[in-house]
């Protein structure tokens, strides 16, 4: 029971004068230390807080960065880490290039290919460059150009279906092997023009994009002008030889770098094989694995030492040559785009590209 200054209270439960004056000064006492536990505890309860908004700025906000490619973001490795502040599709691939006017140590490697670079994107440096804005034709490496118009302007939900205007190529180049009537997804033939460089896909993918690939093509040089490629025409989706269709080794840094802002084309490049299932003219399911070109990823080609092969583009014409774009990564995951145009064969090809790949420094 608690105890009162009534005198009454006192007596009627029998405690002397002493005993009560001791009871309420043990009450007075309790009291107090009750008020301080309490104002502990609340400044224990605001320091637990403080330091708990302090805990999470410190690990999870401060680290709140936009990552260039949404891939670095878990893969320490294979993506790329550039670090913006802010990054839009149309803007940022317009500022940190690399820039050059001129040869840059071409005695670092001794190259036949006509043309040739080796870029750090992260850097933007040059590492090395022969010929960089010469007008060359770049064969399949022109359907870098093709998916990313695809990626900016086309739905690759879309179901398509193929038409004759698949088989308006040369006979007996590289394809995907449609069928008229054949019906995939936007997105299966992005894979099939890319990974085993099908030309019919690149005819029906710039058909349906525009409807007409000559339509299509209108917006490859649109594109092209935007980025200042200012040494690249296009006539085709495909690559194939024409005299009206060029382009640069320093362009094809410009269109490469535009085209790894998207996921996809990312993901396309790095496939050593894609897998797809479709129907045909007559409803009948197909199933078909497209395998890379690229002879690093088939097993054909190794890279040098702490050297890291990403992947890229292959294109090979009798006009054009042996030619490639191939990204690639140091032990740190730090990119390098490295860029030859017309090596005398697929077989000087692949050394001449370990050549640029080996001025990489880990």
């Amino acid at each position: 029971m608690k105890c009162t200054d009534n005198e009454d209270a006192r007596v009627k439960l029998g405690y002397t004068e002493r005993e009560w004056a001791r009871m309420l000064e043990q009450e007075r006492q309790e009291k107090i230390r009750n008020r301080r536990l309490g104002a502990a505890l609340a400044l224990l309860l605001l320091l637990a807080v403080s330091m708990g908004f302090l805990v999470y700025y410190m690990v999870f906000r401060s680290h709140d960065y936009t990552l260039t490619y949404a891939y670095s973001s878990t893969d320490a490795v294979y993506g790329l880490g550039t670090i913006l502040e802010e990054l839009d599709t149309e803007e940022g691939y317009a500022s940190d290039l690399c820039v050059l006017t001129e040869d840059v140590n071409t005695p670092a490697a001794s190259l036949d290919a006509y043309s040739a670079a080796l870029f750090d994107i992260n850097e933007q440096e040059v590492l090395y460059a022969k010929d960089v804005f010469t007008k060359r034709s770049p064969a399949s490496i022109t359907k870098v150009m093709t998916a990313l118009v695809t990626l900016k302007y086309g739905n690759l939900d879309d179901q398509v279906t193929v038409t004759s205007t698949a088989l308006d190529i040369e006979e007996g180049s590289s394809v995907a092997d449609l069928k008229v009537g054949d019906v995939l997804s936007l997105r299966q033939l992005l894979y099939g023009m890319m990974v085993v460089s099908g030309n019919d896909a690149a005819m029906v993918i710039a058909e349906h994009v525009a409807g007409s690939v000559d339509a299509f093509v209108e917006l490859m040089n649109e594109e092209a002008a935007a980025l200042g490629a200012t040494g690249t025409h296009f006539t085709n989706p495909h690559g194939l030889t024409d005299s009206d269709h060029y382009t640069t080794v320093y362009d094809i840094y410009l269109i490469f770098n535009a085209a790894m802002q998207y996921d996809t084309f990312m993901d396309i490049i790095n496939r050593e094989n894609y897998y797809a299932e479709y129907t045909d003219a007559d409803g009948n399911a197909v199933a078909v694995t497209w395998d890379s070109t690229n002879q690093y990823f088939t097993g054909q080609a190794t890279a040098p030492d702490g050297v890291i092969v990403y992947g890229g583009k292959t294109g090979t014409t009798n006009d054009a040559g042996a030619c490639l774009a191939l990204l690639a990564k140091d032990l740190y995951g730090n990119p390098y785009l490295a860029i030859i145009l017309h090596s005398e064969s697929k077989e000087t090809l692949y050394p001449e590209m370990n050549s640029l790949l080996e001025l990489i420094e880990n």
